[in-house]
């Protein structure tokens, strides 16, 4: 129970990978707000799990996309805990297709969810935890933010942007002692790839050095773990979380 007394926020944990860190955090001992934007049923239903975990937890609806959202997302967490130890940016989309059959839009809905829902989230959260020089935030980033994806390219731009803004305010928050890190999935078994025919799953499998789609949990461990105290002198690290895919 590395994390008991510890509150933490999880963006967009209705399902997926968000679910399976609040869960795990929950595991751990945190108290754990589950953030949604839509999918009611589904931050209820990892509520329930938490509870039959053993855990504690409560649900917050806001879309961090938008500012004052996010501010009420923080406040109302604060409000009911007092204070504010772990946030994790997980929330975000994904959409395929040719960059040029893109437009405005799309890369604005993209860019405001998974980028400056990032920025949204951190600056609120920073007024509860500079004050007392402590926390962790964790982004959930990608590994195309690094390798970049075709026809995906606004989603790898939105997530090379994740990293780059943790390793610079890694830096800025370290004499405050609060750190700042990044886990890069690889492909992980999930919704957002269940566009994916048989053929093509099987080509993806082939390319990954263990030969199989991650699964959310493998992703949760490793954010958790960022967040106690085992990895009190890690800060600034993207840290990837791909089967060995490169």
């Amino acid at each position: 129970m590395k994390l008991t007394g510890k509150i933490a926020v999880v963006t967009g944990a209705s399902k997926g990978i968000g679910a399976s860190i609040a869960l795990e955090l929950a595991k751990l001992g945190a108290n754990v707000v589950v953030n949604y934007k839509t999918d009611v049923k589904g931050a209820e239903n990892i509520l329930k799990a938490i509870e039959e975990a053993g855990g504690l937890g409560s649900i917050i609806c806001g879309d961090v996309s938008k500012y004052h959202e996010a501010e009420t997302l923080i406040e109302n967490t604060v409000k009911t805990y007092g204070k504010l130890d772990i946030l994790v940016n997980n929330a975000g989309i994904s959409k395929t297709g040719l960059f040029i059959d893109m437009d405005e839009r799309d890369w604005d809905e993209i860019l405001d969810v998974n980028l400056k829902g990032v920025y949204n989230c951190t600056h609120n959260a920073l007024k509860y935890m500079l004050p007392k020089k402590s926390g962790s935030i964790v982004n959930v980033s990608s590994i195309w933010g690094t390798l970049g994806a075709s026809c995906e390219v606004i989603y790898s731009a939105s997530k090379g942007g994740i990293n780059s803004f943790t390793r610079a305010l890694s830096k800025e928050l370290a004499p405050s002692k609060i750190r700042v890190n990044a886990v890069a999935p690889g492909v992980i078994d999930t919704n957002m790839n269940s566009f994916l025919s048989c053929e093509e799953r099987e080509a993806l499998e082939c390319e990954i050095p263990l030969g199989y789609f991650g699964k959310c949990n493998q992703v949760a461990k490793v954010v958790a773990f960022l967040c106690t105290e085992d990895s009190n002198y890690i800060t600034g690290e993207v840290i990837n979380v791909n089967g060995g895919l490169f």
